[in-house]
């Protein structure tokens, strides 16, 4: 089992959520196929919108890797692979700075740096405390 943080703005993780779908990187496979069936999956936003919309800066939903199915989308013009994932329902979003000081991932002064990859592996330290943030919420 392995613990991931996606990076995806607000509008598009609650329209996953709705779906029961996860979707990383603009829809490309390579990063979903790095997720197995039991890993946990974290998204951190960074604003409302993919690239426009208000900073937010939060961790925004966490849910479970159902199985090992990659499928492609279509919605027109636009066919992104998507994996099932069983969210948590009832998880809060939950402000970064909130868990800045006490985060491995966030040790680093330039830490942000390697989010732009999309996705970032955590350590369970930091997934346990992420989602006890969100759950206690």
């Amino acid at each position: 089992m392995k613990y991931w943080l996606g990076v995806v703005g607000r509008d598009h993780v609650n329209r996953g959520k709705n779906l029961g779908i996860a979707q990383l990187c603009h829809g490309k496979r390579p990063a979903l196929a790095r997720l197995s069936a039991g890993d946990w999956l974290i998204y951190y936003s960074p604003r409302t919108g993919r690239q426009e919309g208000e900073p937010i800066k939060a961790f925004t939903a966490i849910g479970e890797i159902l199985d090992d199915e990659i499928w492609q989308a279509d919605e027109g013009g636009f066919q992104p692979w998507r994996r099932r994932v069983d969210y948590a329902p009832h998880a809060a979003e939950v402000p970064v700075r909130r868990l800045a000081g006490s985060l491995a991932l966030t040790s680093d002064p330039n830490w942000g740096y390697q989010l732009r990859r999309g996705l970032v592996e955590l350590t369970e330290d930091d997934f346990r405390r992420i989602r006890s943030a969100m759950v206690a919420s």
